[in-house]
């Protein structure tokens, strides 16, 4: 019997508890794991004289590159600024546009219109969450410069199509990583599928340095003009060539770049924990009626989700969704709504979306709820989540149709 199967057989007879039981305090949504080489970490950078960016962010981003089997890495304060600098890399402003999935980290597409270029949404695949490939090619105009996919939930993009579309349109083909590091597409890493790819490293994510995020490219020019964009050097400050761009001071500290390599280090434990806890999750939710489980593609070798989302059925309605979230946190569970898709906020009415432009996205982002997903959780207390999301739905749809 595999270690797995004894703490079930342990667990399997003992109810559900209250939060209460479990220590009274707030089951929260993400809770880094955070050790005591983290913490020596960082503190060997307090201690030094370099704080700011520096050869332990150097450092990471050679680390990090080497991960991946890319050429180089450029480090970010966040995956948005990271997204912005490679938008920037490559010419990317006012009067492009650029493909997008509306149901996605937000914060990172943000960085479509911080540039000045225009977001053109593409609906997703109900299934996987992520962009539908044959929905895109139907939006490519001659202001068409690029497509951002996204890996939803750490769930990989149909990169392969994907590839097809970008290299017949002669597209720049960028690649969001942030939510999905460790998943594999026909047996490679995400990240390495874009001519550029975003990684994001704030929670809740499983590699979590604070604040933080990188780029990774193969392309040389591509990874010099975005350092360029990122920040000058103060010995750069005098050079002509350096100084025609302005650049964002985008650099990531030597403190945040410690934490990040530290964990880098111990990834595959912390991905490996992770899928203890999914493992506990699929055994309790896969007997509510109603949920549909995580799906994986026929392509997808391995996912490692970002959070764990359960998708309601189609009787139950956004305000139901929200009011389920309502109860978890009555009962100290932090879950939430884990998409409000771009196309119905405000900042993205000005270029024509309203709701009901996309209902595939709007279908599943009504009905998906995040729950608490990282490595300190108990099997009992996700056996008390799940329970109390239960109870919940039973005033609001029980019974629903799960698809």
């Amino acid at each position: 019997m595999n270690a797995r199967a004894e703490v079930d057989e342990k667990l399997e007879a003992k109810p559900p508890v209250p939060a209460e039981a479990l220590g009274g305090d707030l089951i929260p949504l993400s809770d880094p794991d955070i050790t005591l080489d983290d913490i020596a970490a960082v503190e060997a950078v307090l201690r030094s004289s370099r704080l700011s960016s520096g050869p332990v962010m150097e450092a990471f981003e050679a680390a990090f590159a080497a991960y991946l089997g890319r050429k180089y890495a450029v480090a970010a304060p966040s995956g948005t600024m990271g997204l912005l600098l490679a938008l920037a890399a490559y010419e990317i402003g006012p009067g492009d546009e650029v493909i997008a999935s509306p149901h996605s980290f937000r914060e990172t597409v943000h960085a479509i219109a911080l540039a000045g270029a225009k977001p053109v949404f593409a609906d997703i695949d109900y299934w996987s969450g992520v962009i539908a490939s044959g929905k895109i090619e139907a939006l490519i105009t001659d202001k068409t410069r690029a497509i951002v996919a996204s890996n939803t939930n750490g769930h990989p993009a149909q990169w392969a199509d994907l590839r097809d579309i970008a290299t017949k349109h002669r597209l720049v083909l960028l690649e969001d990583s942030t939510e999905a590091i460790g998943s594999k597409y026909k047996g490679a890493l995400v990240g390495t599928f874009g001519d550029a790819s975003v990684f994001d490293f704030s929670q809740p994510g499983p590699l979590v340095c604070g604040e933080g995020g990188m780029v990774v490219t193969d392309d040389i020019d591509v990874a010099v003009a975005m350092r360029r964009f990122r920040a000058h050097r103060p010995s750069e400050r005098a050079s002509v060539v350096v100084g025609s761009s302005a650049p964002y001071q985008a650099a990531m500290s030597d403190m945040s770049a410690a934490l990040g390599l530290a964990q880098l280090r111990r990834l595959e434990e912390i991905l490996e924990k992770r899928k203890l806890i999914e493992h506990y999750y699929f055994k309790h939710v896969k007997s509510f009626e109603g949920i549909k489980d995580p799906f994986i593609g026929p392509e997808v070798d391995e996912v490692h989700w970002f959070l764990y989302v359960v998708h309601l059925g189609t009787r139950f309605s956004k305000s139901s969704r929200d009011s389920i979230v309502e109860d978890l946190l009555v009962e100290k569970v932090e879950a939430a709504a884990y998409s409000n898709p771009l196309h119905t906020q405000r900042r993205y009415f000005d270029y024509g979306y309203r709701r009901g432009s996309f209902l595939v996205a709007e279908k599943v982002s009504d009905r998906a709820v995040a729950m608490p997903f990282h490595v300190h959780l108990q099997e009992r207390q996700i056996a008390f989540i799940v329970q109390t999301m239960k109870e919940a739905s039973i005033n609001v749809g029980a019974g629903a149709a799960i698809y």
